[in-house]
């Protein structure tokens, strides 16, 4: 029987699965920005290249942790309504599966968390 995992492990696994992903969509809207035809483009692009640079930064920080713990994730068996995560950690090993409506589901909750980090832009004039 394997110990429970901590929150914060559970988070720190769970970025390793979402944040790739992440990344993936908003590098891909990025480049349907920069192709369709806006008057002006400069403020969504902004928008997304900081919400990319958050990301980025947070998945660094998780790589960086799962290294000096020792900790490794392996994606295992995928189906029509699952793929399944291998987690290891501590000796352990944990195989949990992920529904994909799931996964897009947080993935897109994510988005848009990353894309509000960007917050509004007070108005200069008064």
């Amino acid at each position: 029987m394997t110990p429970l995992m901590s929150k914060d492990l559970i988070v720190h696994f769970e970025n390793m699965i979402y944040l790739p992903f992440v990344l993936t969509i908003l590098h891909k809207d990025r480049e349907m920005i920069d192709t369709m035809p806006f008057k002006l483009k400069r403020p969504y692009l902004q928008m997304v290249d900081q919400a990319i640079k958050c990301a980025e930064n947070d998945l660094r920080t998780t790589r960086i942790y799962m290294k000096r713990q020792q900790y490794r994730i392996l994606k295992g068996k995928k189906d029509d309504l699952f793929t399944e995560y291998v987690f290891y950690y501590n000796g352990y090993e944990d195989h949990r599966k992920y529904m994909h409506f799931q996964l897009r589901n947080r993935t897109e909750e994510l988005i848009g968390m990353y894309l509000s980090l960007t917050g509004p832009v007070e108005n200069p004039l008064p």
